[in-house]
């Protein structure tokens, strides 16, 4: 017990850390070192991406030789190095240049200035490729949930992590951003570097109580090798009883620990690499197998389970290019509008504050799934989850789309009100409009990502092999980085190729008032139904990997099948109950 809440403490400080540093970087490029919008949000969104790249570094690292926990302690001390150097250069006023409240023919930062800011982004990316796909492994690990018995609670660990972490980012989106907006940004961004360094602390500290599980070689050498072993054998027909397959339980002990994976007839091409031939006879009579000419059957379905999960990787390739600038936008909007919390108040919400709303109905969402819609579901779906992974990420592409469509009529409702009040080519002057009129694409932001994170989280940890955990988060913040360089690509694009004769085009670098923001957002729209139509297509054609576990409580040594949660006692023919999928 000690642990996990030695644990949590550490996860709520690092996200604390992670939000308050990250949330309002617009506002510092923006309004501290004067990059026009365009620049400062591609800035960000090609460091976001090279933070989601990363990862996959992290993993063969972690899943080959170092381990999950080596590398979280090895990227925190790099993530810290990198938030330091930034938090000291807020402190100094010779890495900014001087203040422009005009915002009119303002001096950009130089090129030392801004050397400083890549050199502590591409720190911090680097300290997130180690953290980001082993943290949430890592911490799975020490509650064993990867038993399939264990994963249809009432209150399952993915929500329970995304609701701490929601907590966290609420906390840092109050108090840090107004520090950095009404206090200053040294402070601002030096209170969340030294959460990071609570974080790490705790962490250490909790050290002697973790389970640590030992890396059993690199899951990419496993998958070349199953590649060529099938390349090797392309000419060979592959027999039509799959008992002919090569099996070698001993060899695939480490990496099978909850279950071998069993035979799927999906991408049988591969089931090449698992023939026996006159050639490998020899070597396996001495059990000695050439695992660059033949792997076991768990091998290939390894690969097999990695291949039919990267079309869902890819469709959160477009749900993140939807969402990547709005985060900037939507801050640029919030600064031009009346941000009084009642009408007779002086307290002003600072514009990357409203992201506070995103954050509340997360978490609100979190709380009211398992509690009132996984009961309610579960009455007509007979699934004690309620719904499949598979379902809970569509509906958060449903409600993604709905928050896209309904931000372009309030970007329309903005700019008309700007426009009666003859307020269009007033940058600094504030639209008398009020900010909440954000809140409802906040929220509904806030629900898809309830509904599209956490099933995508759990989908992937639960779809994945079992020796590929680690590999299968990375995959995750891979989609991540694809979508935030794809957004980049469409607002230069956009940037680029809207613009008019007069000059003006959809997004304009100073002043937003001139600008067909509403234009982009139908345009996003646009795309994400498209990405949910294919998204569709991939769950409807999808097999969910069906595992051989030994049973451990009450009947020792019973084999097991399962497939998508549903339980089949081999050894008496029992069956237990089925998780309808899509």
């Amino acid at each position: 017990m000690i642990d996990h809440i030695k644990r949590i403490t550490n996860e709520i400080c690092d996200r604390f850390a992670a939000t308050g540093f990250h949330a309002n970087l617009i506002t510092y490029l923006t309004v501290q070192l004067n990059i026009p919008l365009v620049k400062a949000s591609n800035t960000l969104t090609n460091f976001t991406g090279l933070s989601s790249f990363t990862p996959i570094i992290g993993a063969l690292v972690a899943d080959s030789f170092a381990g999950r926990y080596w590398t979280i302690v090895v990227a925190l001390l790099i993530y810290e190095l990198g938030m330091i150097i930034i938090t000291i250069s807020a402190f100094l006023p010779q890495f900014h240049p001087p203040q422009c409240p005009t915002q009119v023919n303002c001096k950009e930062a130089s090129q030392s200035q801004l050397s400083v800011l890549y050199v502590s982004l591409f720190l911090t990316a680097i300290g997130l490729g180690g953290t980001r796909p082993s943290v949430v492994a890592f911490a799975a690990d020490q509650l064993d949930i990867s038993k399939p018995k264990k994963q249809a609670t009432s209150w399952n660990f993915f929500n329970w992590y995304y609701l701490l972490l929601s907590l966290a980012s609420l906390s840092a989106l109050t108090l840090v951003v107004y520090i950095q907006d009404r206090v200053s940004w040294g402070w601002g961004l030096g209170i969340p570097t030294i959460a990071m360094v609570v974080a790490f602390v705790v962490f250490l500290v909790g050290s002697p109580l973790y389970q640590k599980a030992k890396p059993e070689g690199s899951p990419f050498v496993r998958v070349a090798q199953v590649i060529v072993a099938a390349i090797k054998k392309r000419g060979v027909e592959v027999p039509v009883d799959d008992k002919l397959l090569y099996e070698n339980k001993d060899l695939d002990a480490g990496i099978s620990k909850d279950g071998r994976l069993v035979h799927t007839n999906q991408l049988r091409w591969f089931d090449r690499a698992a023939i026996i031939t006159q050639d490998d006879t020899v070597h396996l009579l001495t059990n000695s197998p050439k695992l660059w000419r033949i792997a076991t059957v768990h091998r290939v379905e390894e690969l097999k389970s990695m291949i039919r999960l990267l079309p869902f990787v890819s469709t959160g390739i477009l749900f993140v290019m939807a969402y990547s600038h709005q985060g900037s936008f939507t801050i640029m909007q919030a600064r031009t509008m009346d941000r009084h919390i009642t009408k007779t108040s002086s307290f002003e919400i600072p514009p990357a504050s409203m992201a506070v709303f995103d954050v509340l109905a997360l978490i609100i969402t979190l709380a009211l799934y398992d509690r009132l819609f996984v009961p309610f579901a579960s009455r007509f779906t007979k699934n004690p989850a309620g719904i499949t992974c598979l379902q809970r990420m569509g509906v958060g592409f449903a409600v993604n789309i709905c928050a896209t469509l309904v931000g372009s009529f309030v970007e329309i409702k903005r700019k008309h009100v700007a426009r009666d009040h003859k307020l269009i080519d007033q940058t600094t002057h504030i639209i008398p409009i009020s900010v909440y009129w954000l809140v409802p694409q906040y929220t509904l932001h806030g629900v898809a990502q309830a509904f599209y994170q956490v099933g995508k989280l759990e989908f992937l940890y639960d779809q994945s092999p079992e020796s590929m955990k680690s590999t299968a988060m990375a995959l995750y913040w891979i989609a991540i980085a694809l979508g935030q360089y794809a957004g980049t690509l469409m607002v230069t694009l956009v940037h680029k190729y809207s613009a008019g004769k007069n000059g003006r085009n959809w997004l304009p670098d100073r002043n937003i008032n001139k600008g067909r923001l509403e234009y982009y957002y139908m345009l996003v729209t646009g795309i994400q139904v498209v990405n949910l139509v294919y998204y569709y297509i991939c769950a409807w054609f999808y097999t969910y990997k069906p595992l051989e576990e030994v049973a451990k409580s009450g009947e020792e040594g019973d084999l097991e099948l399962v497939v998508d949660n549903m339980v089949v006692d081999v050894t008496n023919g029992h069956e237990g109950k089925e998780a309808k999928d899509t």
